[in-house]
């Protein structure tokens, strides 16, 4: 494992770029965002390329915020409907950054800050940050750690915690998009994608769930057998296995031309799945370049009373923890 310096922001403060290397592995994150840019891994002939997709340069990352390219998001990843919600009678409202509605924790979310870092042992980093209480509309400060790490067989863990002085929402994810053929290989529409999901939560024109369940049987939305991805998916999928105390195998991602395979464990309820088709042409990624597959509590939970609970006490400690897994077939 080493740290090494990436660049700076306009106003001078360092990024760090850590690297992890373990069970023919390679992962690249930075401070700035806890970013994950790299992800190397061998396909079916032994032949090295990043899965993730992500830029050469900070200035590049600065440039192009809105994907959220590898980034952690929060304090609430997904949406929040009208950008309000009311916990314990009180209202609060946050910034509005996608329509009328909250997005990834608002205009300057976890996504964009400077992370402080450290080593977890010889194959992890720890990111630690401090989020004030009012920051982007969010009540409470909260203290959060998110540790990435390389396991002997290559897999990468993230493992989130957080806690809370005030009563507050939390809902955290990792925002990398994939191409298994490669960070630069052209679209990934065509891998094939499974998810142990027999439900979605149906949304309306904005995004935003309607609180009621779909069955996915027999519609566009049942991956329960892998089979290939197509454009125009931005959903949340209801997992079948609902929240667990440990990671459980939820989801695979495969690509039939290098062999390279992806499975995705969580203790997380949700799923979102994002086909990328609205990536424009000042990036040098094609629409539908990568596929984004995020571990997460519900879109909008906060105002959702039926959804799985996103809200953290004083005295409680969240977390989470989603593997990613690299396989070749």
């Amino acid at each position: 494992m080493r740290c090494e310096l990436f660049g700076a922001l306009p106003d001078g403060t360092p990024v760090h770029r850590w690297t992890l290397e373990r069970g023919g592995v390679r992962v690249r994150v930075l401070t700035y965002g806890g970013i994950v840019q790299t992800a190397e891994v061998p396909d079916r002939s032994g032949r090295v390329a990043s899965v993730a997709l992500g830029f050469e340069r900070l200035e590049e990352y600065l440039k192009h915020p809105g994907p959220y390219f590898g980034a952690l998001v929060g304090r609430y990843a997904n949406r929040i409907a009208g950008g309000v919600f009311t916990l314990d009678g009180r209202t609060h409202r946050l910034a509005r950054n996608n329509g009328a509605n909250a997005l990834h924790g608002g205009e300057r979310g976890f996504d964009k800050h400077v992370w402080d870092a450290g080593p977890d042992g010889d194959h992890a980093v720890r990111l630690t940050r401090v989020s004030p209480d009012g920051e982007e509309g969010y009540p409470g400060r909260l203290t959060v750690s998110v540790t990435y790490a390389l396991d002997a067989a290559g897999a990468l863990s993230v493992t989130y915690e957080a806690v809370t002085d005030a009563p507050t929402v939390v809902n955290l994810t990792n925002h990398t998009y994939w191409n298994l053929a490669g960070a630069e290989s052209g679209s990934a529409h065509g891998h094939e994608v499974r998810i142990d999901a027999s439900r979605i939560t149906p949304v309306d024109g904005g995004l935003i769930p309607s609180g009621a369940y779909e069955d996915a049987a027999g519609t566009r939305f049942d991956f329960r057998a892998a089979r290939a991805v197509g454009p125009g998916l931005d959903h949340n999928f209801v997992l079948d296995k609902g929240v667990t105390d440990e990671a459980v195998e939820a989801a695979g991602l495969f690509d039939p031309a290098t062999g390279r395979h992806l499975t995705i464990s969580t203790t997380e309820p949700g799923l979102q799945l994002y086909t990328a088709d609205h990536f424009d042409a000042d990036l040098p990624f094609v629409p539908g370049g990568g596929i984004a597959m995020e571990t997460q509590r519900f879109p909008d939970s906060p105002n959702r009373p039926d959804f799985p609970s996103t809200v953290l006490r004083p005295g409680r400690t969240h977390r989470s923890r989603t593997v990613y897994a690299f396989s070749v077939r």
